[in-house]
């Protein structure tokens, strides 16, 4: 994957957020804060360089990106922040004005007959069969007219964090999947299984709010 367009896009928007929060949540000072930025840039960008290109209809190259980023910052720290710290530091530094604003356009198009179209394309591309960086996923609607669930097989994240050394510290990522629902304002997020945590797939269940 080249480090030009959605990766630059992508260290341009939260690399200062990931800066700020690593002194407000993992209490390090200014100075520490701003060494392990300049570290994990290039370690960013190694790593983006080595994953491959993803599909033009694939919707998760983001995702990927995000735990690009993630990962660089934590091979870059002094030391290994616990399960429960990275779960808010993540949370934080991800859920920026732009974030947030791109959460509650999200929520307007929830459950709307394109949506479900999207969510029903993605789990017909099987990207994963190609490109072990990205996602299978089935896609269930609920009986009662409730919302949905996509139930992923197949996760680029656990991929890319087992081969960084990281894989313990997935759950944290996985979190975000909840602070993304309730800033979008219209769904309910509900989850049994991760992948991550040794269940059988990851269940991502979006339910309508009232």
């Amino acid at each position: 994957m080249k480090y030009a367009g959605m990766p630059f896009g992508m260290w341009v928007l939260f690399a200062g957020s990931f800066q700020k929060q690593l002194t407000a949540v993992l209490g390090y000072d200014a100075a520490t804060a701003k060494a392990i930025t300049k570290k994990a840039k290039p370690q960013y960008q190694q790593i983006i360089r080595r994953l491959p290109e993803f599909e033009k209809a694939d919707r998760f190259k983001m995702n990927l990106v995000n735990c690009a980023m993630i990962g660089a910052f934590i091979l870059s720290m002094p030391q290994r922040p616990e399960v429960d710290r990275l779960t808010d530091y993540y949370a934080r530094f991800m859920m920026t004005k732009p974030m947030q604003w791109f959460c509650r356009e999200s929520g307007k198009s929830k459950f709307t007959p394109k949506d479900i179209a999207a969510m029903k394309a993605t789990a017909d591309l099987k990207a994963a069969d190609r490109n072990p960086y990205s996602w299978n996923m089935e896609f269930y609607e609920y009986p009662d007219g409730s919302g949905y669930e996509g139930r992923f097989t197949k996760c680029g994240i656990c991929v890319l964090m087992k081969e960084l050394g990281l894989y313990d510290l997935t759950p944290a990522l996985c979190h975000l999947d909840y602070t993304m629902s309730e800033a979008g304002g219209v769904t309910d997020f509900a989850r049994q299984y991760t992948l991550a945590s040794g269940g059988p797939y990851c269940d991502c269940g979006y339910k309508k709010k009232g």
